[in-house]
Protein backbone atom coordinates (compact mmCIF):
# COMPACT_ATOMS: atom_id res chain seq x y z
CA UNK A 1 0.00 0.00 0.00
CA UNK A 2 0.81 3.62 -0.63
CA UNK A 3 2.16 5.95 1.71
CA UNK A 4 -0.76 7.82 1.40
CA UNK A 5 -3.25 4.89 2.53
CA UNK A 6 -5.07 4.82 -0.81
CA UNK A 7 -3.98 1.79 -1.86
CA UNK A 8 -1.74 1.29 -4.93
CA UNK A 9 -1.92 2.66 -8.57
CA UNK A 10 -1.96 0.25 -10.80
CA UNK A 11 -1.69 0.03 -15.12
CA UNK A 12 -3.32 -2.67 -17.07
CA UNK A 13 -1.26 -3.25 -20.82
CA UNK A 14 -4.02 -4.55 -23.56
CA UNK A 15 -4.06 -6.47 -26.94
CA UNK A 16 -5.88 -5.20 -29.10
CA UNK A 17 -7.46 -8.40 -29.67
CA UNK A 18 -8.06 -9.25 -25.72
CA UNK A 19 -11.87 -9.73 -24.18
CA UNK A 20 -9.86 -8.21 -21.38
CA UNK A 21 -10.76 -10.89 -18.65
CA UNK A 22 -8.21 -10.34 -16.35
CA UNK A 23 -8.56 -6.62 -16.43
CA UNK A 24 -12.43 -7.21 -15.50
CA UNK A 25 -11.09 -9.21 -12.56
CA UNK A 26 -8.57 -7.02 -11.49
CA UNK A 27 -10.89 -4.26 -11.63
CA UNK A 28 -13.57 -6.11 -9.90
CA UNK A 29 -11.22 -7.03 -7.02
CA UNK A 30 -10.30 -3.30 -6.37
CA UNK A 31 -13.55 -2.30 -6.32
CA UNK A 32 -14.81 -4.79 -3.62
CA UNK A 33 -11.73 -4.18 -1.46
CA UNK A 34 -9.92 -7.42 -2.54
CA UNK A 35 -7.19 -5.55 -3.79
CA UNK A 36 -6.14 -2.46 -1.42
CA UNK A 37 -5.45 -0.01 -4.83
CA UNK A 38 -7.32 1.10 -7.84
CA UNK A 39 -6.61 1.02 -11.94
CA UNK A 40 -5.17 4.19 -12.58
CA UNK A 41 -4.94 3.38 -15.91
CA UNK A 42 -5.21 1.18 -19.22
CA UNK A 43 -2.95 1.13 -22.14
CA UNK A 44 -3.94 -0.22 -24.93
CA UNK A 45 -2.44 -0.53 -28.71
CA UNK A 46 -5.72 -0.54 -30.02
CA UNK A 47 -8.07 2.53 -28.80
CA UNK A 48 -11.30 0.19 -29.72
CA UNK A 49 -10.02 -2.77 -28.27
CA UNK A 50 -12.18 -4.92 -25.86
CA UNK A 51 -10.30 -4.04 -23.07
CA UNK A 52 -10.70 -0.58 -23.69
CA UNK A 53 -14.28 -0.73 -23.86
CA UNK A 54 -14.39 -2.63 -20.44
CA UNK A 55 -12.02 0.57 -18.88
CA UNK A 56 -14.43 3.24 -20.18
CA UNK A 57 -17.56 1.62 -18.58
CA UNK A 58 -15.67 1.31 -15.06
CA UNK A 59 -14.77 4.92 -15.57
CA UNK A 60 -11.38 3.97 -16.22
CA UNK A 61 -9.09 6.35 -18.17
CA UNK A 62 -7.89 4.58 -21.34
CA UNK A 63 -4.80 5.20 -22.85
CA UNK A 64 -3.86 3.88 -26.89
CA UNK A 65 -0.42 4.07 -28.13
CA UNK A 66 0.29 1.92 -31.43
CA UNK A 67 4.08 0.85 -31.67
CA UNK A 68 3.04 1.08 -35.14
CA UNK A 69 3.12 4.78 -34.84
CA UNK A 70 6.84 5.15 -33.25
CA UNK A 71 10.14 3.79 -33.10
CA UNK A 72 11.03 1.00 -30.74
CA UNK A 73 12.52 3.54 -28.54
CA UNK A 74 10.01 6.83 -28.85
CA UNK A 75 6.98 3.85 -27.58
CA UNK A 76 9.21 3.02 -24.91
CA UNK A 77 9.32 7.08 -23.94
CA UNK A 78 5.69 6.89 -24.35
CA UNK A 79 4.78 4.04 -22.16
CA UNK A 80 7.05 5.66 -19.34
CA UNK A 81 5.69 9.24 -19.95
CA UNK A 82 2.10 7.76 -19.23
CA UNK A 83 3.19 5.05 -16.57
CA UNK A 84 4.44 8.57 -15.02
CA UNK A 85 1.67 10.79 -15.19
CA UNK A 86 -0.60 8.35 -13.88
CA UNK A 87 2.17 7.88 -10.90
CA UNK A 88 1.88 3.90 -11.45
CA UNK A 89 2.99 1.80 -8.38
CA UNK A 90 2.35 -1.76 -10.26
CA UNK A 91 2.00 -2.59 -13.76
CA UNK A 92 -0.02 -5.52 -14.90
CA UNK A 93 0.40 -7.56 -18.49
CA UNK A 94 -3.14 -8.73 -19.49
CA UNK A 95 -2.78 -10.52 -22.86
CA UNK A 96 0.04 -8.06 -24.00
CA UNK A 97 2.00 -9.63 -26.32
CA UNK A 98 5.05 -7.03 -26.87
CA UNK A 99 8.20 -7.54 -25.11
CA UNK A 100 8.69 -4.86 -22.39
CA UNK A 101 11.60 -2.51 -23.43
CA UNK A 102 14.31 -2.35 -21.30
CA UNK A 103 13.79 1.16 -20.34
CA UNK A 104 10.41 0.19 -18.90
CA UNK A 105 12.00 -3.13 -17.17
CA UNK A 106 14.75 -0.69 -15.45
CA UNK A 107 12.10 1.84 -14.50
CA UNK A 108 10.07 -0.85 -13.21
CA UNK A 109 12.28 -3.93 -11.99
CA UNK A 110 10.04 -5.94 -9.95
CA UNK A 111 7.05 -4.07 -10.20
CA UNK A 112 5.48 -5.53 -13.39
CA UNK A 113 3.56 -8.85 -13.33
CA UNK A 114 1.92 -10.77 -16.18
CA UNK A 115 0.12 -14.40 -16.09
CA UNK A 116 0.11 -17.25 -18.33
CA UNK A 117 -2.09 -19.88 -18.45
CA UNK A 118 0.25 -22.78 -17.85
CA UNK A 119 2.84 -23.96 -15.72
CA UNK A 120 6.10 -22.35 -16.03
CA UNK A 121 8.86 -23.57 -17.39
CA UNK A 122 5.97 -26.07 -19.15
CA UNK A 123 4.90 -24.87 -22.57
CA UNK A 124 5.79 -20.90 -22.21
CA UNK A 125 7.87 -18.53 -24.11
CA UNK A 126 7.65 -16.66 -27.24
CA UNK A 127 4.92 -17.98 -29.42
CA UNK A 128 3.21 -19.43 -26.41
CA UNK A 129 -0.26 -17.68 -25.68
CA UNK A 130 -3.71 -18.14 -25.42
CA UNK A 131 -4.95 -21.73 -27.76
CA UNK A 132 -1.34 -22.20 -28.86
CA UNK A 133 -0.46 -22.46 -24.59
CA UNK A 134 -3.54 -25.33 -24.64
CA UNK A 135 -3.24 -27.01 -27.48
CA UNK A 136 0.67 -27.73 -26.73
CA UNK A 137 -0.23 -29.29 -23.24
CA UNK A 138 -3.04 -31.54 -24.53
CA UNK A 139 -0.50 -32.66 -27.45
CA UNK A 140 2.53 -33.48 -24.99
CA UNK A 141 0.10 -35.39 -22.39
CA UNK A 142 0.59 -33.88 -19.32
CA UNK A 143 -1.84 -34.73 -16.45
CA UNK A 144 -1.86 -31.29 -14.98
CA UNK A 145 -1.93 -27.60 -16.45
CA UNK A 146 -2.88 -24.22 -14.95
CA UNK A 147 -1.62 -20.68 -14.47
CA UNK A 148 1.22 -19.11 -13.41
CA UNK A 149 1.57 -15.47 -12.27
CA UNK A 150 5.22 -14.02 -12.45
CA UNK A 151 7.17 -10.89 -12.80
CA UNK A 152 8.14 -9.42 -16.03
CA UNK A 153 12.25 -9.66 -17.17
CA UNK A 154 13.53 -9.01 -20.38
CA UNK A 155 12.74 -12.10 -21.87
CA UNK A 156 9.17 -13.74 -22.41
CA UNK A 157 8.06 -15.78 -19.03
CA UNK A 158 10.97 -16.03 -17.69
CA UNK A 159 10.51 -13.68 -14.40
CA UNK A 160 10.60 -15.01 -11.22
CA UNK A 161 7.51 -16.77 -10.22
CA UNK A 162 5.17 -15.45 -7.66
CA UNK A 163 1.82 -17.93 -7.79
CA UNK A 164 1.05 -20.99 -9.75
CA UNK A 165 -2.48 -22.68 -9.57
CA UNK A 166 -2.98 -26.16 -11.10
CA UNK A 167 -5.70 -27.52 -13.10
CA UNK A 168 -6.28 -31.35 -13.91
CA UNK A 169 -5.94 -32.31 -17.57
CA UNK A 170 -8.72 -34.42 -18.76
CA UNK A 171 -8.34 -36.87 -21.13
CA UNK A 172 -10.82 -35.72 -23.80
CA UNK A 173 -9.88 -31.77 -23.08
CA UNK A 174 -10.11 -29.66 -26.25
CA UNK A 175 -7.84 -26.15 -25.75
CA UNK A 176 -11.44 -24.45 -25.45
CA UNK A 177 -12.37 -27.00 -22.79
CA UNK A 178 -8.82 -26.41 -20.79
CA UNK A 179 -8.95 -22.79 -21.37
CA UNK A 180 -11.98 -22.39 -19.94
CA UNK A 181 -11.19 -24.24 -16.63
CA UNK A 182 -8.26 -22.38 -16.78
CA UNK A 183 -9.32 -18.78 -16.92
CA UNK A 184 -11.19 -18.44 -13.73
CA UNK A 185 -7.42 -20.12 -11.98
CA UNK A 186 -5.86 -17.23 -13.62
CA UNK A 187 -7.90 -14.53 -12.53
CA UNK A 188 -7.70 -16.03 -8.49
CA UNK A 189 -3.50 -16.35 -9.48
CA UNK A 190 -3.38 -12.94 -10.35
CA UNK A 191 -5.67 -10.87 -8.07
CA UNK A 192 -3.83 -12.73 -4.99
CA UNK A 193 -0.44 -11.90 -6.42
CA UNK A 194 -1.26 -7.92 -7.03
CA UNK A 195 -2.99 -8.17 -3.41
CA UNK A 196 0.47 -9.77 -1.62
CA UNK A 197 2.27 -6.74 -3.85
CA UNK A 198 -0.06 -3.94 -2.69
CA UNK A 199 0.91 -5.29 0.98
CA UNK A 200 4.53 -5.24 0.55
CA UNK A 201 4.26 -8.78 1.05
CA UNK A 202 6.65 -10.02 -1.82
CA UNK A 203 10.17 -10.12 -2.09
CA UNK A 204 12.79 -11.31 -4.83
CA UNK A 205 15.38 -13.04 -3.90
CA UNK A 206 17.14 -14.08 -6.96
CA UNK A 207 14.70 -15.96 -9.16
CA UNK A 208 12.81 -17.00 -6.20
CA UNK A 209 9.84 -14.85 -4.57
CA UNK A 210 9.25 -15.43 -0.64
CA UNK A 211 5.94 -14.32 0.45
CA UNK A 212 6.52 -12.75 3.27
CA UNK A 213 4.32 -13.39 6.46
Amino acid sequence: MTSDGQGINIAVLVSGQGRGTNLQAIMDACANGRIDGRVAVVIGVKDDAPAMQRARDQQVEAVAASPKDYSPEDYDAVLLSVLRDFKVDLVCLAGYMRKIGQPIIDAYRNRIMNVHPALIPMFFGQGMFGHHVHEAAIERGVRVSGATVHFVDEDYDTGPIIIQKFVTVMFDDTPDTLAARILPEEHRAYVEAIQLFARGRLRVEGRKVRILE
